[in-house]
């Protein structure tokens, strides 16, 4: 069994790993830190939940001077990704003498200006935020000599790669670049070509969608229904905090009130709130003062709470990697976790595209429930109707039922609230970043 001392972590950091309880190092950090820690680029492949966060920083903690200038950048596509893993640094770094910075749009920016004029060695930021600083020279480029680029399949959703390569034009030659993505499109294939120098490519288990560790679950009900098993399921979970996913943000706010109606203790993320209310809501969820977050999925890649017991979609996702991260805020770092999906009848379709990626017999809480499933004609007739979301091999397959081998009934209409942006920009406009 690999140690974190035999990786080559030096007495310090070494120290803060076990004051917060870091024992082994997981697969994607074993194979990433004494390859970056030997200077060589790295390609990581790996889900969520499977540490990247530390097979990135704790190299770049351990080989950045104290007060030496901005000597790493790394770029996340949204800003609770961006500050989750400013938190973890901060952690990590807690007896190495090394201050970092969250750098993000929609905070002022000159509270951003005041911690960098106090001096610091690790930037964490948003695309567009960070050419702000570079532009207004804010941020200096000379002494970097790391470059992490974490999500990068979401920052190529989210039509960030031209600013990525803004970035990498500007800094030093001579530098250590790191690129973490769920899954590796053309485009990031042909952009770590570009700009990295013999990459260490460190795949972890990239072909599962399996969910390892989520009991995965579904009930096809009727779209006025789901309020009502949203309360039940929530009722059933029991302790455990619950995650709840809508489509959009007039979905969310409607979801967050009815909870708040119910006597459920319930924060609510959505891309109209102020950063302000945006920062607070996350608080209170991660410090445990509410038991309830409903979001959009503009969250979902910085949401890292250890005590998520379940996740339900209260719409499905139009694409099966979206339903993948969602569900991947349970289940965190080795530990158990539930996923339900609420499935309308008109969404179905859209379902099936999903189950047939996955890996794992989901449970039918149908047939556990003794809910019939009574289709409309009109439904039925919009079977050949579908497309295959960015996988390849999605096709549906015939037959029967709801799981991995039923048919699918087609697209609907269910998401009257929901803005459709296709594929590549599934997660927003920049302009919302």
């Amino acid at each position: 069994m690999t140690t974190f001392e035999e990786l080559g972590l030096k007495g310090t950091i070494l120290t803060a790993l076990n004051e917060i309880g870091f024992r082994e190092p997981f697969p994607i950090q074993a194979g990433a830190i004494p390859v970056l820690l030997s200077g060589q680029d790295v390609i990581g492949q790996a889900h969520t939940g499977t540490g990247k966060t530390a097979a990135f920083s704790l190299p770049i903690i351990q080989n950045v001077t104290p007060r030496g200038g901005v000597q790493a950048l790394i770029i996340a596509p949204t800003r609770e990704l961006a500050v989750q893993i400013s938190d973890e640094i901060t952690k990590f770094s807690r007896h190495s003498g090394i201050r970092n910075v969250t750098i993000y749009g929609g905070q002022s920016m000159n509270v951003q200006l005041q911690e960098l004029s106090r001096g610091v060695e690790i930037v964490v930021a948003t695309p567009g935020r960070l050419i702000d600083h570079i532009k207004r020279g804010s941020i200096k480029l000379q002494k970097v000599k790391w470059v992490v680029l974490d999500e990068a399949d979401t920052m190529l959703d989210m039509g960030f790669i031209e600013d990525i390569k803004f970035v990498l034009d500007l800094v030093p030659e001579d530098h250590i670049n790191a690129l973490f993505s769920a899954t590796m499109p053309a485009a990031i294939l042909m952009l770590a070509e570009k700009y990295m120098k013999n990459p260490q490519k460190i795949f972890i288990d990239s072909d599962d969608l399996s969910g390892e560790g989520i009991e995965q679950a579904f009930l096809v009900i009727k779209d006025r229904e789901k309020t009502d098993y949203l309360f039940k399921f929530i009722k059933e979970n029991g302790a455990g905090q619950t995650i709840v996913f809508c489509s959009t943000k007039d979905r969310t706010r409607r979801v967050a009130h009815e909870l708040e109606h119910a006597r459920f203790n319930t924060v609510s993320i959505q891309g109209d709130m102020s950063q302000f209310r945006r920062d607070k809501a996350m608080y209170l969820f991660k410090k445990g003062k509410a038991d309830i977050l409903v979001a959009t999925d503009v969250a979902a890649r910085g949401i890292d709470v250890p005590k998520v017991a379940l996740v339900i979609n209260y719409d499905v996702p139009n694409q099966d990697m979206v339903y993948f991260h969602r569900i991947g805020r349970t289940a965190r770092a080795g530990e158990k976790g539930r996923a339900i999906t609420l499935v309308s009848y008109s969404s179905i379709g859209d379902f099936k595209a999903i189950s047939n990626q996955t890996k794992v017999q989901m449970k039918d809480l149908n047939k556990e429930l003794g809910i019939e499933v009574n289709i409309p004609d009109p439904l039925k007739r919009e079977v050949h109707a579908r497309r295959s979301f960015g996988r390849p091999g999605g096709g549906y397959r015939s037959g029967g039922g709801y799981g991995r081998s039923g048919g699918g009934y087609g697209r609907g209409g269910d998401r009257r609230d929901r803005r459709r942006s296709g594929d590549r920009n599934y997660y927003g406009l920049r302009s919302r970043w």
